[in-house]
Order: structure tokens, then sequence, then C-alpha cells
């Protein structure tokens, strides 16, 4: 879940094999499929018509029991200082994580990419988790469900912490909801202060095949109505409720949906961590 581009001459992450999409979209089942062998899309550039399939051979990940909340994050994230969501603007966080900005003058998700996910989005296989500084998308983060895993894409970050929040938020409603892993692609000094460890490729897939298991991927194109599961609607439907103009739609409260109130959060990864 890079927040800066990923570059292809990265030594970690070599390209397996080039494809010339001339703006189609990635077949959906493929891109699951990949993602069930330890391997996602990226391009060079958002004008770069090649999508390359990566496999990097060392992998970063987020111990969801391991996450590192420091004591000005947990207050950011206590007082309420940025109202969240998910799946309300998916398109708006893919948008923004493709935006050119200061940090980042380039980004590795290309016009085809951007299609693919948006689709992945429409059958419901891709998250958003959004941010919000009163009604303007601050930031976030996107990524794909599968089974027990969480494959993030990408995160963005417009206001100071927002996309801190955007991953803490997501770490504990995925334990929450019994997730056991969130992928992160590659290591970043942003994420390493969050808690996130590289791992080699073989212990990867390690606990990819126990995320996935019993996940149809080899039953044709079936597997497709069926959405990411029961882990994602547990971690992401309770946060997607519309709301009144400049309300949030998350009671303040620990309820059986799981940590709706930045309290909740707080309390949550600071007893597993």
């Amino acid at each position: 879940m890079p927040a800066a581009p990923r570059a292809q001459s990265d030594p970690s992450a070599p390209a397996l094999r080039s494809l010339s999409l001339h703006l189609m979209t990635i077949d959906p089942l493929v891109l699951l499929q990949a993602y069930a062998i330890g391997v996602f899309p990226m391009s060079d550039d958002r004008d770069a018509e090649e999508v390359y399939w990566i496999e990097p051979k060392r992998r970063a990940i987020m111990p969801l029991r391991g996450f590192h909340l420091s004591r000005s994050l947990a207050r950011t994230i206590r007082r309420e200082r940025f109202r969240v969501t998910a799946n309300r603007d998916f398109g708006g966080i893919v948008s923004l994580c493709a935006q050119a900005a200061e940090d980042r003058p380039s980004t590795w998700i290309n016009r085809e990419i951007e299609q693919t996910y948006r689709h992945l989005h429409e059958i419901g296989f891709a998250h958003s988790v959004e941010v919000w500084d009163g009604e303007e998308l601050v930031g976030g983060l996107y990524g794909v469900a599968l089974g027990q895993a969480f494959f993030g894409e990408s995160m963005v970050s417009r206001r100071t912490d927002a996309s801190k929040v955007a991953i803490a938020w997501l770490t504990a409603r995925m334990l929450f909801a019994g997730f056991t892993l969130l992928d992160c692609q590659f290591m970043t000094e942003h994420l390493r202060s969050l808690g996130a460890i590289e791992i080699s490729q073989r212990d990867y897939l390690g606990l990819l095949e126990g995320a996935l298991g019993g996940v149809p991927l080899g039953v044709g194109r079936s597997v497709l109505a069926e959405g990411s599961g029961s882990w994602a609607e547990l971690a992401f439907a309770p946060l997607a409720g519309d709301a009144p103009a400049g309300r949030s739609p998350l009671p303040p409260s620990f309820t059986v949906s799981g940590p709706l109130s930045g309290h909740d959060i707080v309390q949550l990864l600071t007893q597993t961590s």
C-alpha cells in the first residue's frame, strides 16, 4: 500500500510480464487469481499504456496485532479530528491517489488500472476507507478484499495524519472482522513507522494460503457474483451507511458492528498492540 509511486526499476519487484492494455481493463477473475498467487498489477506512469504483473521478493505486511499507535495519532483519532467512512466515495479515493502531488510527481495508477479497480469495486471486491475534513475528502486508501486477506493498493493524505488515520481504522476493522492478512506490498518508512514488517515471498505465500482457504477461485466466473465475502461485509458495511450532510454515519459506541468511534478504535488497537 505504498504512499509513493512504485518504481519499475525496484530490484525487489521484478516485472513478470508486460501487458499492453490500451484503455482496456484487466479481467476481474484474472486479477483476483493473480492476487491469490501473490501477484499484482502496476504501471510506470499515469499516462503509460503498459501494465506489469509484479511479484516482490520481499513483501511488506501490517501485523494486525502489531500496529504502532503513537500518542499523537491516538489523540487525533480519539478526538475524531476527521470523519471516517468506507465505500462512500471509492472513485474519489482512487482519483486522489492517482493525482500528482508535491511529494509524488508521478503515479503508478494509469487509466487502465483506475478503470479496473473501479469495476472491481462495482462487483464488490475492491473497497475504500475515506477520511473527511468536514465535507472535503482529504485522505484514505483502497484495496482488494478476498477471504481473510486485504491487499492494500494505495493510500493518500492531503492533511497531516489523514492516511495514518485511514490505516488505523482499517486495521481495527479488520481485527474485529476476523481478517488475518493485511498486505502492504512494498515497505516505506511511513508504513514502517506504523508497525509494518517485511517478510520473504515464501513466508507471504504461506500467510496468503491460510487467508484464502475456502475461496473458490478455481470454479470459474461464478465466484464473481459472490463479492469479497462475509469478512469484508463485517469490516466495511457498518461504515458505509448514508448520513445527513455534515454528520458522521458512525454511532459513538462499540456495538455488535464493532468499533465505530475514534475512542473505540484506539481502545482496540491499544489492547492488541
